[in-house]
């Protein structure tokens, strides 16, 4: 029924709204649900609970515009009695529109609310709005007035009243559960006959079982039946109502307060839908279930796949939630770090349903050396460092090594190499480039012949180490010369035998010559916490003021890379946080273009590996050395001296098999991120 006077009414709702609006007592407040034809959002005022709108069809006929049309609907809630409540859809010309406010009077208790509607986006097309709001609670008997104003205004005013008049009571009967059988008996009182049903309560309805378990029974007075259900879920309920249709009906939920319902039957009750990507470092599932559960979810990881491992939590990682969908980013997705979402005092374990992760990870022996082999998918950094068992757990110990794939780059095995420290420990691996990361913990096989071979490394080495102290005392470079001086080693990462020539040749300078040696691959710790960059420009300020060398060591895969920098960059800088190579040629270009030739700039190459016209022509005003040939130049410069003859010799036969090998494998390619050619490792790596 309408009010015939609009501006009656418009005083009638001023006066109204001047009082204080005073709740009812008991006056539960509902969750707003708003459903529309287009993306929307809601808001409501603080009498309301926080409303959410959905886009889909209207569950009736649509209506045409403009109209509005109230009626009677039953609110229940889980936890609270079924109540009365206002249900409201209504239809606007959409040109023009942003949005619109309903405000809600109940006349006798000046209990007054509005609730605002906003299209999220602008749509092409002029479709009419179709709005339905479920619903404003109302105590029975109370009239309410609604009236209906848009964004912006267009003039429009529409005013309706509706009286939510007292419902008799429904149906009686009772029930008694099963547990053993699975059934729920419903028991009807002489009289008449009840249709009588199980259900799930949601917000508005109480929706049917799935099949096979919706069963809808017509039982005469003085009878009982047996209604089968799947799961033992809070909001499963009985339903009575006369044959009559829109006849009353009576609703009971027995198993709210009831623990055996929050148990594993009620997420067995709930479908897990995955779409987790690993290109994107995202977490995202999707709930369906029965009954209206919000829960919270946060990440945690298992050790191994069976279902009954524990699952360890993941601090400060609680997933985003809209519409049913828990998102996490910055994720390294994996089969093992998984969602534990929790409701009440029940929790579920829900992994990745893809079984293959984004990248793997092997470990070998190698001498003094733990070898990583890692292969990815997909651009990322991944860090390594030892571990010893300590109260069975193994934590990371410094320094940590990182390596990474450049996104762009082809997938390929990238390689760590760890010096052997202490037998038996153990190494962890994860991704760093990442928020949240599992870390996979692999432990060398040091069983009969693997921990002969360790064991027969570490004597090596530690007689290698007093062979190289003798050395260096029988010769030390004299007062004044180079030796003291830091030496900063560049280099591309071309193949990991190439890697060997770097470090044989870095080994060399720091063992014989007595240089201070900086090369990233001996850094892994210092450039892993400064990062990449940053470690470069600190090295080359310090090489500068102490009035060291920087070395280029040059290669056919330095000349590919130089061209993709400068035809990339324009000579500008480099593209990649992790990227020195091409740092160093930004380093390179800005001071050849500032001050001409640099004379603490010396660029080396290796005459089986490379040509002279392999060296740019910007580059080629630098001093060059061919090595091995002229080996003995380029320690003499570095010296300031000529070498002896054993050191000569030595350091050719080194140069010569590690070329060799090369040689050998340079068109198999090969990894970078370790120094597999370096007899020792320096000190504090």
């Amino acid at each position: 029924m309408g009010f015939p006077l609009l501006g009656a009414t418009a005083v009638l709702l001023l006066l109204l709204l001047s009082v204080p609006p005073v709740p009812p007592a008991g006056a539960a407040v509902p969750r707003l649900r708003v459903s529309a034809n287009f993306e929307c959002r809601a808001s409501a005022d603080s009498t309301l609970s926080p409303p959410r709108c959905r886009r889909g069809a209207p569950a009736r006929s649509p209506l045409t515009p403009p109209a509005l049309a109230l009626s009677t609907a039953r609110l229940c809630q889980p936890s609270l009695p079924c109540q009365p409540c206002l249900r409201v859809r209504l239809a606007l010309r959409a040109a023009g529109l942003r949005g619109l406010q309903l405000n809600f009077l109940e006349l006798g208790s000046n209990r007054a609310s509005w609730l605002q509607v906003w299209r999220r986006h602008r749509a092409p097309g002029s479709s009419p709005w179709q709005v339905q709001f479920d619903c404003f609670p109302v105590e029975s008997g109370r009239q309410v007035l609604v009236s209906l104003r848009t964004v912006p205004d267009q003039g429009l005013a529409i005013s309706r009243s509706h009286l939510v008049t007292a419902e008799p009571p429904g149906p009686a009967f009772t029930h008694a559960w099963v547990p053993e059988a699975r059934t729920i008996e419903v028991a009807v009182p002489e009289g008449p006959a009840l249709m009588v049903r199980l259900c799930h309560q949601l917000a508005l309805e109480c929706e049917e079982l799935p099949r096979p378990f919706h069963r809808q029974v017509l039982v005469p007075g003085g009878h009982r039946v047996s209604l089968p259900y799947e799961f033992l879920v809070p909001c499963l309920c009985i339903e009575a109502s006369y044959p009559q249709r829109d006849s009353l009906r009576s609703k009971r939920c027995p198993f709210q307060e009831q623990p055996d319902a929050y148990g594993p039957e009620l997420w067995s009750s709930v479908r897990f839908h995955d779409y987790s990507t690993g290109s994107k470092d995202q977490m995202a599932m999707a709930l369906s279930a029965s009954c209206p559960l919000r829960p919270r979810a946060t990440l945690c990881w298992r050790e191994v796949t069976a279902e009954a491992a524990p699952c360890h939590d993941v601090p400060n990682s609680t997933a985003s939630e809209e519409e049913q969908v828990y998102t996490l980013d910055k994720v390294d997705v994996h089969p093992l770090l998984c969602f534990r979402f929790s409701y009440g005092n029940s929790s579920h374990v829900e992994c990745p349903h893809r079984p293959e992760p984004a990248w793997n990870v092997s470990l070998s022996v190698r001498g003094l050396q733990l070898r990583l082999h890692l292969t990815s998918s997909v651009p990322a950094s991944f860090s390594a460092a030892l571990c010893q068992h300590r109260a069975g757990q193994c934590e990371p110990e410094a320094p940590v090594y990182t390596v990474t794939r450049l996104d762009g780059s082809a997938p390929r095995e990238l390689a760590l190499l760890l010096p052997v420290q202490v037998l038996g420990s153990c190494v962890l691996v994860w991704r760093s480039d990442v928020r949240f990361a599992r870390k996979q913990l692999l432990c060398p096989d040091v069983s009969r012949r693997h921990f002969g071979l360790l064991g027969l490394g570490l004597a090596l080495g530690l007689v290698l180490t007093v062979l190289l102290l003798n050395c260096r005392g029988a010769w030390r470079p004299p007062a004044g010369a180079a030796g003291g001086r830091p030496v900063l080693l560049l280099y591309s990462p071309d193949s990991e035998e190439h890697l060997g020539l770097v470090c044989a040749l870095a080994e060399l300078l720091r063992a014989g010559l007595g240089c201070e040696v900086r090369l990233d691959l001996w850094e892994a710790g210092g450039v892993g916490r400064a990062g990449a960059l940053p470690w470069l420009y600190a090295q080359r300020g310090r090489v500068g003021r102490e009035r060291g060398t920087v070395l280029l060591l040059w290669s056919r895969g330095s000349s590919r890379l130089f061209r993709l920098w400068r035809g990339g960059e324009g000579g500008g800088e480099p593209r990649d946080a992790h990227d020195i190579f091409g740092a160093a040629m930004a380093c390179l270009h800005g001071e050849l273009g500032a001050a001409g030739r640099r004379r603490d700039w010396v660029l080396v190459y290796f005459s089986r590996l490379c040509s002279p016209r392999d060296v740019p022509r910007p580059l080629r005003p630098l001093p060059t050395y061919r090595l091995p040939q002229e080996l003995p130049r380029l320690l003499g410069a570095l010296r300031g001296g000529r070498p002896g003859h054993r050191l000569r010799g030595r350091a050719k036969g080194l140069l010569h098999r590690l070329m060799e090998a090369e040689a050998s494998k340079e068109a198999a390619g090969g990894s970078s991120g370790g120094c597999p050619g370096s007899p020792l490792q320096p000190p504090g790596t």
